[in-house]
């Protein structure tokens, strides 16, 4: 048993001194349940309920110019950034058609909101977003099969209709890291955009892997004030893409990769989606229905 006087010695051990990077991790809690932290948060879950619930149906599901308002009223905030080389960076997003935008993942609302930020329809790939999300999404949503071909013609078709949001992680990843970049992307087109996104939280985690996906939303707006910080980085060299830069898919999306996890101050890993689903729920993250 330790003494008193050892316990009274323990620190918090900082992330540089840790035997070995702690990457992944599950579950809704966002906080340490100490006995005071729990009992606040039982105190808040009545008003957090309503509130989630309230900024899903009238903030999400409406057109930005009502549901920004309403989510600002709310509670929630969002702090958005444009290239520092650009003073009209974000007129000049507006008037670009046929863009595709390349995110990090960190809840499902990523896309919402960079549609959001430059203020213009968006539409956007999943591989798992729940029926309920798809209803009330204001925004265009088209799911993946996980089959390459199927996927780029899928992909190359919305992107020739309008402006396209991807995010290549192909799952959420809560943690300072980001995981590989499937590379599929780069192969569209060569008018590519990096966004880095992140998000703060303070009660309650709006992803999970061996939770209810479809609840995800409900969580992170379940919080008292959340956070979400949009980045959009400048517009991919030319030197730096597929088709006029002679780069192949992988440098590409190791590049942009690095792009935002510079940004973002996030450390790149070669860890898959497939790492983190059997880390955490001992599957590949793949939903199998019976025919």
């Amino acid at each position: 048993m330790l003494s008193s006087d050892e316990r009274r010695n323990w620190r918090l051990l900082p992330r540089e001194c840790y035997p070995k990077p702690l990457i992944f991790h599950d579950g809704r809690l966002a906080f340490k349940p100490t006995l005071t932290s729990s009992l606040i948060m039982f105190m808040w879950l009545p008003l957090g309920l309503f509130l989630g619930i309230f900024r899903v149906i009238f903030g999400v599901s409406l057109p930005f110019n009502a549901s920004a308002p309403i989510l600002a009223f709310s509670g929630t905030r969002s702090t958005v950034s444009w290239p520092q080389s650009s003073i009209s960076s974000a007129e000049n997003q507006k008037n670009q058609k046929n863009m595709l935008y390349v995110c990090n993942h960190r809840t499902l609302l990523d896309p919402l909101y960079i549609s959001h930020t430059i203020n213009k329809p968006l539409s956007t790939v999943t591989y798992s977003l729940s029926r309920i999300m798809e209803i009330i999404s204001p925004i265009r949503t088209t799911r993946l099969t996980r089959d390459k071909d199927r996927d780029k013609k899928s992909m190359d078709k919305m992107l020739s209709e309008g402006n396209l949001v991807v995010c290549p992680e192909g799952t959420t990843c809560r943690e300072p890291y980001l995981l590989r970049f499937s590379p599929l992307f780069a192969e569209l087109t060569d008018d590519i955009v990096p966004v880095a996104v992140d998000v703060k939280v303070s009660m309650f985690y709006g992803t999970t892997a061996s939770g209810q996906k479809w609840l995800d939303a409900f969580f992170h707006y379940m919080n008292p004030n959340p956070v979400y910080l949009v980045k959009i980085l400048e517009r991919l060299p030319t030197s730096q893409t597929c088709q006029k830069g002679g780069k192949s898919g992988v440098e590409v999306a190791n590049y942009v990769q690095n792009e935002i996890g510079k940004s973002l101050g996030f450390g790149c890993t070669n860890l898959t989606r497939k790492d983190k689903y059997m880390i955490l729920a001992g599957n590949e993250g793949v939903l199998i229905t019976s025919k």
